[in-house]
Parts: structure tokens; C-alpha cells; sequence
């Protein structure tokens, strides 16, 4: 068995970040699962929530009862408040509805022409890569081809020329 002194084993180099674990010493394995709140946490946190909620609204059916006018007045304020907010939704569903109608127009007069004329260049490719295939490419591999088999002929008939010369 070998065996290992402090020194080596302290000038052993490790990668970094790597562990370095020793053999026969047994290893503890991290939980790294993450737990959620208990539920006794989650019972108290809706009991809190549910208590303030009650809260409320006694709170707001006193005032009601004891201070009418100025509940009347918060109430016209709130009013005045969501029609602004409603005004404001207004303005920027309209924006919203005239970036949409640039982007069908961007769309339809400056991409779709894009995407045409790049199919136009594809078929005209395909016709090239066709023409150069037929007249360029395949005449040269039957020439190639013919000069293999005349090449391996005189070889068969004559010898290897390379071993003819000495």
C-alpha cells in the first residue's frame, strides 16, 4: 500500500476549485436542496395577512361611520385618480396599436422584398451550381477517371515505370 507524508501530500499540486479528497477518509456529501419556509411559518404569515385584512375593513366601516364627508371626498379623488389612470391606458394602447401597424408595414414593404430577392439569388445558385456540374465537373471526373484506367493498363501490361528506371 502506498502511503503518503504531510509534506507530499501538502506539496501536491490541485486544481483550483477542485476538492482534493483523501483516500479511506469517508467524504460528507453537501444537501444543497433548498428548502421553503415551514409550514408553520407560511400559517403565521396568512394569519398575520387575514388579521390586517379584518383590520381594514373595520377600520374603513368607522371612518364611514364618524367621518362621512371625508370619506365622500377620498372617494371623489380616488374617482378623478383611475379616470387619469384610464386616460393614460388610453394613450398607450394607441402607441402600442401604431408600433404594431410600423411593424406590419416595415414587414411588408422593406422585408418581404428582402426575402424575395434572396430567393431569386437561391434559384439562380441552383441553376449555376446545375450548369457547372453538368458541363465542368462531371467531364472532368470520366476524363480523370479514363486516364486512371489507361495509367493502371500500362502498368499492368509494362511494369511499374518507377521501377524501370535504375
Amino acid at each position: 500500500m502506498n502511503t503518503q507524508s504531510s509534506e507530499q501530500m501538502q506539496t501536491e499540486k490541485t486544481t483550483p476549485g477542485v476538492p482534493y479528497y483523501l483516500p479511506g477518509v469517508p467524504v460528507e456529501i453537501e444537501n444543497r436542496s433548498r428548502r421553503g419556509p415551514s409550514t408553520a411559518v407560511l400559517i403565521l404569515i396568512a394569519s398575520i395577512a387575514i388579521l390586517l385584512l379584518i383590520g381594514f375593513f373595520a377600520f374603513t366601516i368607522w371612518l364611514a361611520q364618524t367621518q362621512a364627508t371625508t370619506i365622500a371626498a377620498v372617494r371623489d379623488i380616488l374617482i378623478i385618480a383611475l379616470a387619469l389612470e384610464s386616460c393614460i391606458f388610453g394613450v398607450v394602447i394607441l402607441l402600442l396599436l401604431i408600433m404594431v401597424i410600423r411593424l406590419v408595414n416595415m414587414l411588408e414593404f422593406e422585408i418581404k422584398p428582402i426575402l424575395e430577392k434572396t430567393n431569386e439569388t437561391v434559384s439562380t445558385l441552383r441553376g449555376t451550381t446545375n450548369f457547372v456540374s453538368q458541363n465542368v465537373v462531371q467531364p472532368t471526373i470520366r476524363t480523370r477517371a479514363q486516364f486512371a484506367g489507361l495509367r493502371q493498363a500500362i502498368k499492368t501490361l509494362f511494369g511499374n515505370p518507377r521501377n524501370n528506371i535504375k
